[in-house]
Order: structure tokens, then C-alpha cells, then sequence
């Protein structure tokens, strides 16, 4: 009898010790959670300070103190969902760890920001509205604030249902609303907005078409030959060259917030030179790597890891360069606005308000980013390190240019789209590539092309893309400007009752 107490004793401790360990466990998830939304109101805080300290003497200093936090509230919901494009794709192919690709952006992030995003929060400031019309710098200030607080909801709102959603979008609807709210709807500048609405729908066409057409090189010319790893120590430099080539023109035609500004011509000429220094350093670097590697594509996931960290970088610096705006343009807005005493602006963007944008976005991704990562990096199509590669110097390439034009484009738009590009083209290439049959063929294995399917249920089984998630986006695409605008008109209204 003692011995069956002393069994049925301790099966009992060990329970009660199971939910002794389980409690701490979630009490430290709790914590860690709410360790984020800890920092994130310190920032806030530290926004405010920033502000209040560099803002003194200006007319409404609590007015712009109070933008300066709901600028960088957008700004790390902006870095919560947005730059996610920017790493997502080398994660999701397994090129870097959620910790490295984190770091990374959070740097690059900050960079594009302070040496090349002014032009774009130009743009949001004074680009879509027009200031003039406005009855006051007050009434302006009050119409800026509601932007960010709905554009911000919003954002934070897709966050917590994991759906990567355009947070230019989001600004550009508020900025919308409010400004139709303010001042009705002839302060809107219109012919700006069908500018940057051609510009959406262009941006992800162009970055699934330049994704597909560097997979097609890459397919071409080093998966599907005879001896692949040699074929990639002749061109895995030349994509390095041409990326690093690309960006050095941007840089010098203006990339540096007009500090230093080359006519075209001669940035193109600066790209070359530096492109072609890129490739004599590459090379070696790439044919080190390549020694003793099989001749397999597993073999070339190694040799593309380092030009998809680069392409990853260098996005997140394009991102960083014209998505900043989406935060602190409204800022921007206000404090120019109040300084003036006109709703004419004038003045240039101080470099406080461009550090709480930039810090804001790295903040956001660090604390609240990963969730997103994994879904544009997974769950679209599968990605291996040279489709990431294609998908993130695309997408790099199609934001700076726009970024040189200081137009606010969607970055979601563009990564999202030249990820479907890479999956539907895979997808073509698979059924339609007579050099792939003709590869497969050479290598004597037995294995034939694949055989068309005999129903149209096993066709949709066979696709290399959801076509589910392409609807979802789709639809959190349409929705967010409309929704943006009215909620952000609300809140104008709600403000100016009580505040004027």
C-alpha cells in the first residue's frame, strides 16, 4: 500500500512541476512580447524629446513633438511589414538566418534613408496635396497628424493578420483624406496621383518581368550546361558586376540627396568603371568558392549565397531610400509648414526628423519583423538562392529608379511582384524550355520531360505559384488607399472639432 502511495505521489509532483515549467515558459513569452512594446514606446518617447529639443522656437512645438511620435509609430509598423520583402526572399531560400538577414536590412535601412530618401518625402509632403489651398499651417498640421494615425492602423492592423500590405498605399490614402477632408478635394493634386497610380501598376509588372529575365540568363547560361560550376565562375561575377554597377550610378546621378549629383551620362560611365572593378574582385573570390564543389545545382546554391546577401542589402537600402518617406514626409510636411508660417514649405528636411524615420523602420523590423519574413519568403513560390537573387536585384533595381524619379512606389508591389514573375516563369520554362529537354535528355538518367496532365485538377496541383495568396494581395492592395482615406478623413474631423 506504501509503495503504491509513494507511485501514485510522484507521477502527481512531476505534473504539477510540468505546469510549474509551463507557466514559466509563457510567462517568459509574455514578457519578450511585451518587452518589444516596451521599446517601442521608449522611442517613442526619445521622438518626442528629439523634436521638442530641435523644433524649439518653432510656432506649435507640441504639435510637432506629437507628429514626431506618430511619425515614428509609421515608421516601425513600416519596418514591422514592409521591409520584410527586402530579406524574405533570402531567407525563405535558406541564404541567411533570420538573425543576419535582420541586421542587415536594419543597416541598409538606415543608409538609403539618410543618403537618398529626401526626394521621395519631398514628394508626400508637398507632392500630393497642395499646401496653398489649405486655410492654415494649422489646419495642415491637424490634416498631416490624421494621415500618419490612419496609415499607421492600418499597417498595424495587417501586421497582426500577417498580411503584407503596401505602406505607401497607406500614407498616400491618408494623406488623400485628410487633405479632401481639410480642404475638399481640389487640393488634391491629381495629375501627381495618376503619375504615381501608373507607377503601381507599372512597378510590379516591370519587377516580375526584370526578375524572370535574369532567371532566364541564369537558367540559359549556368544551370542547364554540361559543366555548371565553370559556367557560373564566368557569369556569377558579371551579375555581381552589373548589381553593384547599377547602384554605383544611382549613387552618383543624384542618390546622395543632391550631394553629389553627376549628370547621366557620366554616372553611367562612373557604373561602368565601378562595375567593372567589382568583376576583378569577384572573380577570384568566386572561383575560391567554386573549388572542389560537385557539379550540381545543390553546388550552386553556395557560389549565389554571397551575390544574394549583396542584392539583399542593396534593396533594403533602395527600400529605405523611398519608403522612408512614407513616415516622415507628413513630418516633414508639418514642420516645414509651422516654421514658414505659410502653408508654402520652403524648407529643407532636417536631418532629426530623417533619423526618426530611418531608426523608426530598422526598430520596427527588429522588434515585430520575422512573421512576415517567412510568408513572402515561403509561402508565394518556392525560392532557392539564384531565384532570391533574381527576385531582390529586381526588385532593387525597379525602387532605385523610381527613387531617382522621387516617386513613392510601392516596395511590397515590387518584391511581391517579381516573386510571382520567378514562380509563373518558372512555370512556363518547366513545360516550354528546349534546352531543359534537351539537358535532361543528354544526362542519360532516364528521365523524361514531363508529360502534360491529364486533368485540369492535377494542372493546379503541378503550379509552381498559389494563386491563392495573388488573390489575397490583390485584394489588401485595392482595399488599403480607400480604406486609408476615409478612416484618416475621420480622424481629421475628429481632431479639428476638438483641437481648432
Amino acid at each position: 500500500m506504501a509503495n503504491s502511495q509513494v507511485q501514485l505521489r510522484k507521477p502527481t509532483l512531476d505534473k504539477d512541476l510540468e505546469k510549474l515549467t509551463f507557466t514559466e515558459q509563457a510567462t517568459h513569452f509574455v514578457l519578450r512580447s511585451w518587452t518589444g512594446v516596451g521599446i517601442a514606446l521608449i522611442f517613442l518617447l526619445i521622438a518626442m524629446a528629439v523634436a521638442s529639443t530641435f523644433a524649439t522656437g518653432t510656432p506649435g512645438v507640441l504639435v510637432v513633438a506629437v507628429a514626431a511620435a506618430l511619425a515614428a509609430y509609421m515608421a516601425m509598423n513600416i519596418g514591422a511589414n514592409d521591409v520584410t520583402n527586402n530579406v524574405g526572399a533570402a531567407v525563405g531560400a535558406r541564404a541567411m538566418s533570420m538573425g543576419v538577414a535582420l541586421v542587415i536590412a536594419a543597416i541598409f535601412e538606415i543608409a538609403g534613408a539618410l543618403l537618398a530618401g529626401q526626394g521621395v518625402a519631398e514628394t508626400v509632403a508637398s507632392g500630393i496635396v497642395d499646401r496653398a489651398i489649405f486655410p492654415s499651417p494649422v489646419v495642415f498640421a491637424w490634416a498631416m497628424m490624421a494621415a500618419l494615425i490612419s496609415a499607421a492602423l492600418w499597417i498595424n492592423i495587417a501586421t497582426i493578420a500577417n498580411a503584407p500590405i503596401s505602406t505607401t498605399h497607406s500614407i498616400i490614402g491618408g494623406v488623400i483624406g485628410a487633405g479632401a477632408a481639410a480642404s475638399g478635394f481640389q487640393s488634391v493634386q491629381w495629375d501627381a496621383i495618376a503619375v504615381i497610380v501608373v507607377s503601381w501598376t507599372v512597378s510590379p509588372i516591370l519587377g516580375g518581368v526584370i526578375a524572370a529575365a535574369f532567371l532566364y540568363f541564369i537558367k540559359e547560361f549556368i544551370i542547364y550546361r554540361d559543366d555548371k560550376i565553370e559556367a557560373a565562375k564566368t557569369w556569377v561575377p558579371v551579375l555581381v558586376a552589373v548589381m553593384a554597377g547599377a547602384f554605383a550610378a544611382f549613387l552618383a546621378n543624384g542618390g546622395t540627396n543632391g550631394f553629389y549629383d553627376l549628370p547621366l551620362g557620366k554616372a553611367l560611365l562612373v557604373g561602368l568603371g565601378f562595375g567593372i572593378a567589382t568583376y576583378v574582385i569577384a572573380r577570384p573570390i568566386v572561383r575560391r568558392a567554386a573549388e572542389g564543389l560537385d557539379n550540381r545545382n545543390q553546388s550552386l546554391r553556395v557560389l549565389f549565397r554571397l551575390p544574394l546577401i549583396c542584392s539583399a542589402a542593396l534593396l533594403s537600402f533602395a527600400h529605405g531610400a523611398n519608403d522612408v518617406s512614407n513616415a516622415v514626409g507628413p513630418l516633414y510636411g508639418i514642420v516645414s509648414t509651422l516654421r514658414s508660417g505659410d502653408t508654402g514649405g520652403g524648407v529643407v528636411i532636417p536631418l532629426w526628423v530623417m533619423l526618426i524615420g530611418a531608426f523608426g523602420i530598422s526598430l520596427g523590423l527588429l522588434l515585430f519583423g520575422p512573421r512576415l519574413i517567412r510568408i513572402v519568403g515561403n509561402e508565394i513560390t518556392k525560392l532557392n538562392p539564384m531565384r532570391a537573387f533574381c527576385v531582390a536585384l529586381s526588385s532593387a533595381v525597379a525602387v532605385l529608379t523610381a527613387s531617382a524619379l522621387a516617386i513613392p512606389v510601392s516596395s511590397t508591389h515590387i518584391a511581391v511582384g517579381a516573386v510571382f514573375g520567378v514562380g509563373l516563369f518558372r512555370e512556363w520554362y518547366t513545360r516550354n524550355s528546349q534546352r531543359r529537354i534537351d539537358y535532361i535528355r543528354s544526362r542519360g538518367n532516364g528521365i523524361a520531360p514531363e508529360e502534360p496532365p491529364a486533368n485540369l485538377d492535377e494542372t493546379r496541383r503541378r503550379y509552381l505559384v498559389r494563386r491563392s495568396h495573388f488573390m489575397t494581395i490583390i485584394s489588401a492592395w485595392i482595399v488599403t488607399l480607400p480604406v486609408s482615406a476615409m478612416l484618416s478623413a475621420l480622424i481629421f474631423l475628429a481632431l479639428n472639432a476638438l483641437f481648432t
